[in-house]
């Protein structure tokens, strides 16, 4: 039966999007070849990457967090998983969480129609080996730029 084993504990970083986790999670899936899923201690994520606008109905946080942590950690390794193998790991997770079946549909199509985008940034991330483990910064290294830099943004 597919569950979580731990409970999730995590610290903020300052950029106030950014938690990582104190001690690592575990979720067991029924799904091939996922099986348990183990998320290390000291991994960064951002919950569900959703766009702001779509905050006031799918928070970042939400009955849903502990399954887009698992599926932030299963973009990140792509080890030996498919994307489309993480995917369904979110849709089960979700699923034990008894996630409202609506908002499953919704963010794992979510997920399967945009998340290559996330998929490629990872892998491209990786091979230049910045890490998604906090190793006591205040601030992700894995997250995208600014446009601007911030010493431009200081008045």
């Amino acid at each position: 039966m597919p569950g979580f084993l731990d409970t999730l504990v995590v610290s903020p970083l300052s950029d106030g999007y950014t938690w990582y986790l104190d001690r690592q999670y575990r979720f067991e899936s029924a799904l091939q070849p996922a099986g348990l899923v183990t998320v290390p201690q000291r991994f960064e994520t951002d919950f569900a990457s959703v766009p702001s606008p779509f905050w006031i109905i799918f928070p970042k946080w939400g009955t849903y967090g502990p399954a887009a942590v698992v599926h932030d950690w299963l973009y990140w390794e792509q080890g030996n998983r498919t994307r489309e193998q993480a995917d369904g790991v979110f849709r089960e997770a979700m699923t034990a969480l008894r996630v409202r079946p609506w908002k499953i549909w919704v963010l794992y199509h979510a997920v399967r129609w945009f998340g290559f985008l996330a998929w490629k940034e990872n892998a491209s991330l990786r091979a230049k080996h910045v890490t998604r483990m906090n190793v006591g910064g205040a601030r992700p290294t894995w997250k995208r730029r600014t446009l601007i830099p911030r010493a431009r943004w200081a008045a």
